[in-house]
């Protein structure tokens, strides 16, 4: 089955990228160690009770890192898991993009479907979610044109069709947010009154306030950031963890501010002519108001394209969509 075509799309001046876009490193001394893994992309990572670290692989395993290093096979989603989330009762939640958003008990490896279609129609690219303590789902669906396979042509189409939904414990499902450009990552504030949402295609993060008095509303927290924003989380710390697989590519940012067939000229052309992402390892972190706190980049001869991060008493663990390891940043030296 041939790729999808740019049928609707919208013509967009990015906001000029400051130096740091630029920049391979950080200026900021650290070191990243990594753990191997017995497979592929573990894209997103989480951490439950005990300590224990969870993630996805390409193959569609679900795994389990203990503090050791020693991991174990928990479920397999036979799909491709992407975000993972640890629920109030251990419980896993996952974002399949080929089964949709799915539940998985790690102590049995039983996989249970909990929405694969909006609507009636089936979810195209099931990407992220995060979970209310009464168990209230929040979770984006990236694009309803393009899937994983070809989600590069949801960044050159720019066609804003990507979607947060709230699934609350009875099964009702209700849209909280459309027309965002690649919804990604989503992460909910400790006290349950604000959420953060990565649009990918945007270079930008999102709150939207769910109660108080701006309940409904929603703002741009992060903008014109330096690389495209991936997944979040909220950290231990209280701060906005953000991966960022790439940073910004001058030659998309040029074929966004043209007319559209400019774009399907080169969504059309062989992948390798095709903007592609920078080998980098690279998150940052913000606090609730945006402001930068945390920015480590560096390079690594396996670990890149770093679109997964969670942050635990001062460890920071990082997931990849392609490299066969986690990574670990630890804070406090």
């Amino acid at each position: 089955m041939g790729k999808p075509k740019i049928v609707e799309s919208q013509t967009w001046t990015p906001p000029k990228p400051g130096p740091r876009a630029k920049q391979k490193r950080s200026t900021t001394e650290f070191t990243l160690t990594t753990v191997d893994l017995p497979g592929d992309g573990p894209e997103d990572v989480a951490i439950d009770a005990d300590g224990n670290l969870y993630t996805g692989l390409i193959d569609g395993r679900i795994l389990r890192i203990t503090a050791d290093g020693a991991t174990t096979v928990v479920a397999d989603t036979g799909g491709r898991p992407l975000g993972v989330e640890v629920g109030p009762d251990g419980s896993l939640t996952v974002a399949d993009p080929f089964k949709g958003l799915l539940n998985v008990d790690p102590s049995s490896g039983t996989v249970t479907t909990i929405v694969d279609r909006i609507d009636g129609v089936p979810m195209l690219f099931c990407d992220n979610s995060t979970i209310a303590p009464d168990g209230t789902t929040y979770f984006t669906d990236s694009s309803t044109r393009f899937g994983l396979d070809h989600y590069t042509g949801e960044l050159l189409a720019h066609s804003g069709s990507g979607r947060l939904f709230r699934r609350t414990p009875d099964g009702a499902i209700d849209l909280v947010l459309g027309g965002l450009q690649f919804a990604n990552g989503v992460a909910l504030s400790p006290d349950g009154s604000w959420l953060v949402v990565a649009e990918t295609g945007g270079y930008c993060l999102r709150k939207v306030w769910l109660t108080g008095e701006r309940a409904g509303q929603d703002e741009t927290v992060v903008q014109n950031m330096p690389g495209f924003p991936d997944n979040v989380s909220i950290g231990s710390d209280g701060l906005i963890w953000v991966a960022l697989p790439s940073p910004r590519d001058p030659v998309l940012d040029m074929l966004l501010r043209r007319p559209v067939w400019t774009r399907k000229l080169a969504w059309a052309m062989p992948a390798a002519l095709q903007p592609k992402p920078k080998k980098t390892a690279w998150v940052q972190a913000y606090d609730v108001d945006g402001t930068l706190v945390h920015d480590l980049q560096t390079r690594h001869p396996t670990l890149h394209m770093i679109t997964g991060v969670r942050e635990l008493n001062g460890t920071v663990w990082l997931g990849s969509l392609h490299s066969p390891m986690v990574g670990r940043i630890d804070l406090n030296g």
